[in-house]
């Protein structure tokens, strides 16, 4: 007699000090089962959108005998993204009888009043004192730029994040004894490398579902569904990871993070803004766990990393289940609102783009209400190789402006072979509006969009070329 045999997909990691094996649906998330299934209830129910940063958790990953701690935000997290890692809620972070430093540096500098949000910035400054950043007040305030406060005005939590940066100032090399020695973590932080490597915890046996990767797209717009659904879970296949750098080209893998590129140092070095352009892209919470590939393949108008791709006339590699393989052009992927050029069973494997030379630039600007995690209500990029002032080449792309994210091809094709002067930049401004077609809603009017992208087409000459090009060059001729 057959009998079918149903395998549960058991997730395995530890939460602050306790080892977890579940069978829950790897598509709950994370913040659900810490709060409703083990009752750590410091971590908060905010916005569920990832925007506010009252269910910050911390997730440490074992790298090369070490784990590496990175801030996230839980409530759009698959609950199956921790396995075989280390999850820290902020009860994860208490010492016995005291507080620690940074629980410490809030109350010292009177940076909380009701209290609902303390819990995430607790948590996001203890991850800046694990992560590897270089200490500095600057790092601290992006560690902290996903959390907001309804309170204190932000110059309390400020000044506590500057307190932090003062405690670390003679930071050890062997960091996790020395964060311990200072009051920043419990001593059980320096039993969990080799409990994670003890789990042995080998790939989940993924049922056919959805596939979702970092899923803070996914899980702003389809929670419900995939609470309560099969989801196949994609952010750990190692054949979607990595950054190379290869005769001149730089291949990316779907999913890689926004944080990722922002500690690439090769890349850096390519692109010497790169980390002032990332900065735009979102909180540093959301830039560690979206992937790229679900940046693409979300196909939002006004995707910042798309915007940004595009630009660089990327190519992306499309794998099917079969491993076999396609490549297309980025800006021939998208055919109309949140449509592509993706089959069933398909998935984005890499993004691919010729790296800069020293006669190619690039720039990206972004317009949104607030500095760090905000949509875009305009945003745009430009890469553009010139020589004895004449233009070789210009790829240009603006988000916002259309239902798809735009590559302006008749404006890139324009300028290639004209002179760099402010008329033919003022022309081929002309050439632009008749490829966007802005609606009004929310983010603001078409007329005002218009204006962003003309503003933000100028912006990258004068930011790219500040001895030629001031902005008044093309304002008095508008």
């Amino acid at each position: 007699m057959n009998k079918t045999i149903k395998f549960k997909i058991l997730i395995t990691f530890i939460l602050n000090n306790k080892t977890i094996t579940t069978s829950e649906n790897s598509g709950m998330t994370l913040l659900d089962f810490v709060r409703y299934q083990q009752r750590l209830t410091g971590t908060k129910i905010g916005c569920r959108e990832g925007d506010c940063g009252a269910c910050t958790v911390l997730v440490g990953t074992l790298e090369n005998d070490t784990i590496e701690y990175k801030s996230i935000t839980s409530c759009i997290s698959p609950l199956g993204n921790a396995h075989g890692k280390h999850i820290v809620t902020v009860e994860g972070t208490n010492l016995q009888d005291q507080l620690t430093t940074a629980q410490d540096a809030m109350k010292s500098n009177y940076a909380t009043q009701c209290g609902f949000c303390t819990p995430g910035f607790v948590v996001a400054l203890t991850g800046f004192a694990l992560s590897n950043s270089e200490n500095n007040y600057a790092n601290a305030l992006d560690a902290i730029s996903g959390n907001i406060c309804r309170c204190t005005g932000y110059k309390s939590i400020e000044k506590a994040a500057h307190h932090v940066v003062e405690k670390l100032e003679n930071k050890d090399t062997t960091a996790t004894e020395w964060l311990i020695k200072n009051g920043f973590i419990p001593e059980y932080f320096e039993t969990i490398p080799q409990r994670i490597k003890d789990l042995k915890a080998k790939d989940l046996n993924q049922p056919k579902g959805q596939f979702v990767s970092g899923g803070t797209d996914l899980y702003v717009q389809q929670a419900d569904h995939l609470i309560d659904n099969k989801v196949h879970l994609i952010a750990e296949k190692d054949y979607l990871k990595g950054i190379a750098i290869e005769n001149g080209m730089c291949t990316i893998g779907a999913n890689s993070t926004v944080s990722d590129l922002w500690n690439h140092t090769e890349l850096n070095h390519y692109f010497p803004n790169l980390k002032k352009h990332l900065k735009l892209v979102s909180s540093e919470q959301i830039r560690n766990m979206a992937s790229f590939g679900g940046n693409l393949v979300n196909a939002s108008p006004i995707g910042d990393m798309t915007i940004f791709f595009l630009a660089l006339n990327s190519t992306i590699t499309i794998s099917n289940e079969n491993k076999n393989e396609r490549k297309i052009f980025l800006k021939d992927f998208y055919q109309g609102y949140k449509t592509y050029d993706l089959q069933d069973h398909e998935l984005i494997k890499n993004i691919s783009f010729k790296l800069p030379t020293k006669a190619s630039f690039f720039n990206f600007e972004k317009v949104c209400k607030r500095t760090h995690l905000d949509i875009a209500s305009v945003n745009s990029a430009l890469q553009i190789t010139t020589e004895n002032d004449v233009i070789l080449k210009a790829h240009i792309s603006v988000g916002g402006v259309a239902a798809i994210p735009k590559y302006l091809h008749k404006t890139s094709a324009f300028l290639t072979g004209k002179p760099l002067t402010s008329v033919t930049i003022l022309e081929a401004n002309d050439i632009l509006q008749t490829e966007i077609s802005p609606i009004s809603d929310v983010r603001g009017t078409s007329d005002y969009k218009r204006l962003l992208a003309r503003q933000l087409f100028y912006a990258h000459f004068t930011m790219i070329f500040p001895e030629q090009f001031t902005l008044n060059d093309f304002i008095q001729h508008a």
